[in-house]
């Protein structure tokens, strides 16, 4: 006869109250473990994407994503001209805030540097990408639009000709692309309070132009995106550029260093620091309950060794009724997590590694849970069973 199961048969209902509980526990673990997998993906999501090998960027700065930045219009031609480069894109991205049938909504405005780039490596979810100048958008489903709506952005008005899904930044805002020139000129755009300000602040009694701006107009430009040619040599491509004193030059990995170990650090290591917490938590109620059946048990513990049973089937007893219990815990959190996390606000990603760690986690707090009951079960003795 198993014991184990034997005594988890017995008292079943305390046995599953407390494997949802720690299941909860489990599930809250995982959802934050997830929660910042999903924040790096967001992050990463248009470095990773859009096939750029460097990212040509205002001079001492890290942009675009971990600080601003702001090039000149002409780096692009200048770029264009360096031997071992493929191809030039100019790139762009603000964050802004706009009405729509009476909802107010918010995107993070990207640029693609049409016709160079049109939006093809995007993945839509319905609709087409860019085919147009001017005017025409493609939004995540996130923002609140949808394929077809016509929306204004500054003093024009543009049209959805293609929605995506799952596709935000770092801070949750939904993307939308629009072209590099359109971006440029919702940037550039002033309201009547910035005209009247800066005109007093400069003194001026003329009216100023409403796309003016004190930054210059060239400066919309955040980063311009180069592709290498086949075998070119990547080194000898980027001491070229940094030769001319005003930009600075990242490549792929250097983006993904930026945000993952500069902008999401505090991040990741909160995300630890409460898991950490939780897991502690688990291990004191896993402990406790074991305690507490242990206790019950101590009459058929001194039982078992008035029969000559040996110490390791009293240990194997506590401890597989502990590994009973996260495993059951780790069946209802995974199962719980997938029902629940998909509903959530930002995307939660369960990665499979993730997850099998967690497991490993969970086994090595059950087994040091189970040492309490342990200990106490020991100090029993077989002249007990006749008290």
């Amino acid at each position: 006869m198993n014991l184990a199961l034997a005594d988890v048969r017995h008292g079943f209902l305390r046995f599953f109250l407390t494997m949802i509980g720690v299941g909860f526990l489990v599930m809250a673990a995982t959802g934050m473990i997830g929660l910042y997998r999903g924040i790096v993906g967001d992050a990463l999501l248009i470095v990773d994407r859009i096939g750029a090998d460097l990212w040509v960027v205002q001079g001492g700065r890290a942009g675009p994503f971990s600080e601003s930045s702001a090039i000149s219009a002409d780096v692009d031609r200048r770029c264009a001209g360096v031997p071992g480069v493929g191809s030039v894109r100019r790139f762009a991205q603000i964050s802004r805030q706009f009405s729509f049938e009476g909802r107010e909504l918010r995107a993070a405005i990207t640029g693609l540097d049409a016709p160079t780039d049109r939006g093809d490596w995007l993945t839509l979810a319905s609709g087409r990408t860019l085919a147009a100048g001017h005017f025409e958008a493609i939004a995540d489903e996130s923002i609140g639009l949808r394929l077809g709506d016509r929306f204004a952005l500054a003093h024009d008005d543009y049209t959805v000709v293609g929605t995506t899904r799952g596709m935000v930044d770092a801070s949750g805002d939904g993307l939308m692309f629009l072209t590099v020139a359109d971006v440029s000129a919702i940037a550039r755009t002033r309201s009547a309070e910035e005209i009247l300000l800066a005109r007093a602040a400069a003194g001026a009694t003329t009216a100023a132009a409403p796309t003016g701006s004190s930054v210059p107009q060239d400066g919309k430009i955040s980063a311009i995106l180069l592709t290498l040619s086949p075998g070119a040599d990547e080194t000898e491509v980027r001491s070229r550029l940094l030769a001319w004193g005003d930009v600075a030059v990242l490549s792929r990995a250097d983006q993904r260093s930026l945000l993952l170990d500069q902008r999401l650090w505090r991040l990741r290591l909160q995300i630890l620091a409460f898991t950490g917490v939780l897991m502690v938590v688990m291990s004191i109620v896993i402990s406790l309950i074991i305690y507490m059946l242990t206790l019950e048990k101590l009459h058929q513990i001194a039982m078992l060794k008035l029969i000559g049973a040996r110490n390791r089937v009293i240990v194997a007893m506590i401890l597989e009724q502990s590994y009973l219990i996260g495993a059951g815990a780790l069946g209802l959190g995974l199962l719980m997590s997938m029902l629940v996390f998909p509903h959530f606000p930002r995307r939660v990603i369960i990665a499979p590694l993730d997850f099998t760690l967690l497991s490993l986690v969970v086994g090595v707090v059950c087994g040091l849970a189970g040492l309490l009951g342990i200990s106490r079960a020991l100090r029993v003795r077989a002249q007990e069973v006749l008290s």
